[in-house]
């Protein structure tokens, strides 16, 4: 019997190189691809020989055997191993992250697997719910480029999108719209979005937004000062409509909204600014609890605000806080809020309304019970409504600022102080002026002491130069007399008074000026005389200094009788505790700013 024939011996086995980018099995490419071809068996023990590779398989997906007809199924690996710790990886570049997203969806069954539960992070295991759980600490910008690095870092960008829950994004002028529709998909549960657009807004974007978050329920678009809001009131309204579940809405710039016509029962809170010339305003939202229209400082507004407020009060019934700032706001306009019966406003501010009087603070007071801010600036009322409205709301009026109303007096603002117990913030910057004519643009100003220009809306007489200027209040905690130049005698005895703004206070004398303030921690100076402001400083020093002392007294002691009470003599005075030693280290200075400082 012949013998048969020998194999041929095996191939010379080729040197290792760095491999094939595509699959083995499947031929897709490797990167964020999971296999799901299923893995080729052996043949039966003497049915023929065992499959072989597919072309595509590189020269390290070689069989775990020797042979090539063994009983062993054929097994294939990566070609590349990155759960290996050690193995070189080649330098890739680096992730782009200001363009088109490059992240893809983690792949479905990945979280299930062991190998998968834990990734390599410096050449240890580290969770996958842990690096997560770091990335959320990253901003957007930081995540996507994380996503860049691996299939296991891809995977854990993934989950911090999906269980994104708020998100802050600034859109740069140079990135196109597809950057929002790439990443805002991959945000499943995102309810709250907050938008810095630095490029143009139109219908488009609106449609974006509402396609790719359906559970969006807050939404702020707030317009750099290059950027420009296209969107139309058509627009708006088919955005509104579209999502059921938006309950806060605040846009900037809209000056293209030549209407409103909004129907929503779950909008709560819409702020909208930079409005003008609105043909028509409905805004049937039942729900709605703040409202904030800002309107742009022009002459040629043709805006309807008895219309708008009318009907207002008929569609929007509960109503807590509004806020309209318009220079055709008028008494014509107040009146018909009045008659929409909005008794339960706590927040009111009509601010920039040249013509409202004090009749338009009667009718303030007729219709709202239980007001706790009241914000007038920009108008011209007089003491007498400043006294109805301490008749009207002594008990829950916290807040009042009457900025810009060049007919109120220091008497008024100290009848304000006096008869309103709960008093904690007062506004009465560019009020006690000499003369608004004769200043290159009246500064507008905030109680931190931030200063900017406003349009002149209103014909200030001229008051006396020489006026004094007394507060003693027990709850105030922040005063602002920013710009009123018409004070040179200022008596401040507030104990609680934290913030006090002075800037541009010209005329005030350093000898007629008395701060008992002993919590005061910010003082805002700018524009002052270099005397003022070393007054200032000595005073506030001095008080510190007086209540420290105080503090350190010696400490009294009854007699055995209890009579009376008697000094402890010196030498039985025991040191302070380092406790104590630390708490009087750690007491806050009061802080002068010359420099003009923005709020927060």
């Amino acid at each position: 019997m012949a013998s048969q024939p020998k194999p041929p011996p095996p191939p010379p086995p080729r040197p290792k190189t760095r491999g094939n980018y595509n699959c083995g099995r499947c031929g897709q490419p490797k990167k964020g691809h999971v296999c799901v071809a299923p893995v080729p068996v052996a043949a039966p023990s003497g049915g023929g020989s065992a499959p072989s590779p597919s072309p595509s398989t590189s020269s390290g997906a070689a069989s775990a055997s020797g042979g090539g007809g063994g009983g062993e199924p054929h097994r294939l690996r990566r070609a590349l191993s990155f759960d290996e710790a050690g193995t070189p990886s080649s330098p890739e570049k680096k992730p782009k992250v200001e363009g088109d997203v490059e992240m893809g969806e983690p792949e479905e069954g990945g979280e299930d697997d062991d190998d998968d539960a834990v990734m390599e992070v410096g050449g240890r295991p580290v969770p996958r719910e842990v690096m997560a759980e770091v990335l959320r600490r990253l901003g957007p910008r930081g995540v996507m480029a994380a996503a860049g690095v691996s299939r296991g870092w891809r995977d854990c960008a993934g989950r911090v999108w999906r269980a994104a829950d708020e998100l802050r994004l600034r859109v740069l002028a140079g990135s196109g719209a597809g950057i929002l529709a790439a990443l805002l998909p991959r945000c499943a549960a995102l309810s709250c979005l907050h938008l810095r657009m630095e490029r143009d807004v139109d219908a488009s974007t609106l449609a974006c937004l509402a396609s790719s978050c359906p559970s969006l329920k807050t939404l702020e678009i707030t317009m750099a000062a290059n950027a420009n809001n296209k969107m139309t009131g058509e627009d708006l309204n088919h955005f509104v409509s579209e999502k059921p579940s938006l309950s806060v809405l605040k846009i900037g710039g809209c000056s293209n909204l030549d209407f409103i016509n909004l129907c929503s029962s779950s909008l709560s809170v819409l702020w909208l600014s930079d409005l003008c010339s609105l043909s028509k305003s409905v805004m049937n939202c039942p729900n709605m609890s703040e409202l904030s229209l800002c309107f742009e400082q022009q002459s040629n507004d043709c805006t309807d605000l008895v219309s708008l407020m009318d009907a207002m009060g008929r569609t929007c019934s509960n109503l807590n806080k509004m806020h309209i700032s318009s220079n055709q706001l008028s008494n014509e306009a107040v009146f018909a809020l009045e008659s929409a019966n909005l008794r339960g406003l706590s927040m009111l501010s009509l601010i920039l309304g040249s013509k409202i009087t004090d009749a338009a603070v009667a009718s303030i007071v007729r219709s709202c019970t239980s007001l706790e801010l009241l914000d007038l600036s920009g108008s011209s009322i007089s003491d007498n409504g400043i006294g109805m409205i301490c008749k009207a709301f002594p008990h829950t009026l916290s807040r009042l600022l009457l900025a810009l109303c060049p007919n109120v007096t220091t008497r008024g603002i100290q009848l304000a102080t006096a008869q309103l117990p709960h008093l904690q913030l007062m506004d009465c910057g560019m009020s006690l002026c000499t003369n608004l004519n004769n200043e290159k643009g009246p500064m507008f100003g905030d109680i931190n002491g931030g200063i900017r220009i406003i349009r002149k809306l209103c014909a200030a007489k001229k008051q006396p130069i020489h006026q004094r200027l007394i507060i003693k209040h027990s709850n105030l905690k922040k005063l602002s007399l920013w710009g009123c130049s018409a004070i040179d005698a200022l008596y401040v005895n507030c104990p609680e008074l934290n913030d006090l703004n002075l800037n541009s206070c010209t005329n005030l004398h350093p000898e007629r000026l008395l701060l008992q303030c002993p919590n005061l921690k910010n003082v805002h100076a700018a524009g002052c005389q270099d005397m003022l402001i070393g007054a200032i400083r000595n005073q506030v020093n001095q008080v510190l200094n007086e209540f420290d002392a105080a503090e350190s007294a010696l400490p009294c002691k009854r007699i055995a009788d209890g009579s009376k009470r008697v000094q402890l003599p010196q030498f039985q005075r025991q040191e302070p505790l380092e406790d104590d030693k630390l708490l009087g280290s750690s007491r806050t200075q009061c802080t002068v700013h010359r420099n003009i400082t923005r709020a927060t």
